[in-house]
């Protein structure tokens, strides 16, 4: 693996930055390649349109948990604006590069992003409404 992958993504696969959940998160997203299994989901605190809080959990490859790391490193802190900035090239650039078949990790990291930032706008206040569940009677 090493051969392929710049340092800088081999220290954000073994020391991934901000891993886990978000037990207040305002918006939480979900996003995947089913073609090679990578699920990745986002938790984000936002607070007057800034990123205060961000942290993910991965299931997917080297370069799936690397990209979504330093995906979280590069908007923390930002204002929702500047999340738009942030694409594939951005991401594998900031790891010093990727491999051309693993930058579609860098773009599921960054649509997942964007994704985030459009569901809390389509929200009020960063609210999601309430989900209505079906009932289903016994069978």
């Amino acid at each position: 693996m090493s051969e392929h992958y710049s340092a800088k993504v081999l220290d954000h696969v073994h020391n991934p930055r901000n891993v886990g959940s978000i037990e207040d998160a305002n918006v939480v997203v979900q996003a995947g390649d089913p073609s090679c299994g990578d699920a990745l989901v986002f938790f984000i605190k936002i607070e007057k349109d800034i990123i205060h809080d961000i942290k993910f959990l991965i299931k997917g490859c080297g370069a799936a948990i690397a990209t979504s790391s330093m995906a979280t490193e590069l908007v923390m802190g930002k204002h929702l604006d500047e999340v738009f900035t942030i694409n594939d090239q951005k991401i594998a650039a900031a790891l010093d590069g990727l491999p051309e078949e693993k930058m579609h990790c860098s773009n599921m990291a960054a649509s997942a992003l964007h994704a985030a930032v459009q569901q809390y706008r389509s929200t009020v206040a960063g609210e999601s409404p309430q989900i209505e569940y079906p009932t289903f009677p016994n069978a």
